[in-house]
């Protein structure tokens, strides 16, 4: 059986590129992020060839946000593609409307908390309220949850807090800014490796940059993989 807990993000320009990381990755890679660096290079089509022709599940990561009746006609658009994952900013009438969109489809819609590439700093510049970031993610996380949404993106930092809350005990939390042992950082500053986020309660990871830029991606996913197995 596919072990679905790591999605492997196609960080990559364009869909050949994506098409390749996903042949050489081949069947050790069951589940794949889809954003919005590629969506003007073949996103779309390459999530439905991976979805379609190659049974691979699809996170769509658009994190969208607007006003509710465009987040509800932008979901049900995207929810004729039979995709398994789609995010939305966590505003409780985004994620409202999301659900409405995605009525009748199997996409679950998933709330970004806060992004795991800012810190502290990042909020008082863009003029968020006064708080330590993981009480803050916890609060988003319950009234997205509230809202309807299933599951959060939250990162691995904040997993545990987040599982611990009431409306949590039946919704995803999928976990950016995870890096194996050793990796570097990139642009992310909340990070966990692979079996902490799992063992604090993420029921998926997304790992983008180990995976791709290595030379040999599908050893790199299955070192991953070997990690959560014996976590």
């Amino acid at each position: 059986m596919m072990d679905d807990r790591l999605i492997v993000a196609l960080d990559v320009p364009n869909a050949p590129a994506g098409q390749d990381l996903a042949a050489q990755l081949g069947d050790a890679v069951n589940f794949y992020k889809i954003g919005l660096g590629m969506l003007t290079g073949g996103g779309l089509a390459l999530a439905n060839e991976l979805k379609q022709e190659h049974g691979k599940r699809i996170f769509l990561d658009m994190k969208l946000f607007d006003i509710s009746a465009t987040i509800e006609a932008a979901v049900r658009g995207l929810a004729q593609f039979d995709l398994d994952f789609l995010t939305v900013h966590g505003d409780p009438h985004v994620v409202d409307a999301a659900k409405q969109g995605a009525a009748g489809s199997d996409m679950k819609i998933l709330a970004v908390t806060i992004l795991t590439s800012l810190d502290r700093n990042d909020l008082d510049a863009c003029q968020i309220r006064a708080g330590d970031i993981s009480d803050l993610v916890t609060t988003r996380a319950s009234r997205a949850f509230e809202a309807g949404a299933d599951g959060v993106i939250a990162s691995p930092q904040e997993a545990a807090m987040i599982r611990a809350l009431p409306l949590a005990h039946d919704r995803l939390i999928v976990t950016p800014g995870v890096r194996p042992a050793g990796a570097e950082m990139g642009d992310q500053k909340r990070v966990a490796t692979p079996a902490r986020a799992i063992a604090d309660g993420a029921d998926h990871i997304v790992v983008g940059r180990p995976v791709w830029q290595s030379p040999t991606p599908r050893l790199a996913a299955e070192t991953i993989l070997a990690e959560l197995n014996g976590a």
